[in-house]
């Protein structure tokens, strides 16, 4: 089987997504910044949109890219993401490549580059962020971080974050528990 014949299909769960939540594609367009015949092309698979503008849509959809990613491609029990991979998004600064594909537990994405250190993340569960190459800066519950190789830091849900590349090609693997998971203490020896 060709490990790259199976697209992802993001717009129909930016579909589903819209309609569960009783929007029409002009509410999307005011919050997203997008126009109505770009958001409707994706939804009808004739467009694929950039990781920013799928941020701004999941965004205006009270999700995350990660979620809508993962909700468009069908679970999976084995799946090999080669480094060459070409699902790769590039942006001015910065490439990301999702390390992990389809609806399951856990996402993780590696960074490589700049990243857009005004946006803040709150994710309903668990993070960790590992860095493979260079150094990152990350300010979380107001206290600021460095991370250099090697270094990993990790957030439990709901922390407040927001993080950059300090040096060109800096390389950060992020992981995290996905959205659509109940994490839940258990209770253990005491």
């Amino acid at each position: 089987m060709d490990e790259h014949k199976e697209s992802l299909r993001v717009g129909a769960a930016v579909r589903r997504r819209r309609r569960s939540l009783e929007l029409t594609l002009s509410a999307v367009a005011e919050r997203s910044g997008l126009s109505v015949p770009f958001l409707s092309q994706v939804e009808n698979e004739r467009a694929r949109p950039s990781r920013r503008s799928l941020e701004k849509v999941a965004d205006a959809l009270g999700t995350t890219a990660v979620e809508l990613l993962a909700a468009a491609d069908p679970a999976r029990t084995v799946d090999l993401v080669r480094a060459d991979d070409t699902s790769v998004e590039s942006g001015a600064d910065d490439v990301v490549r999702s390390l992990v594909r389809g609806h399951h537990q856990m996402h993780a994405q590696e960074f490589v580059g700049d990243h857009d250190p005004g946006r803040e993340f709150q994710l309903r569960n668990d993070v960790l962020m590992h860095v493979t190459e260079g150094a990152v800066e990350v300010e979380a519950e107001g206290r600021a971080y460095r991370l250099v190789r090697g270094d990993t830091l990790y957030l439990t849900g709901g922390v407040r974050h927001r993080w950059r590349a300090t040096v060109p090609d800096a390389r950060v693997v992020v992981v995290a528990v996905a959205e659509h998971i109940d994490a839940v203490d258990e209770p253990g020896p005491k």
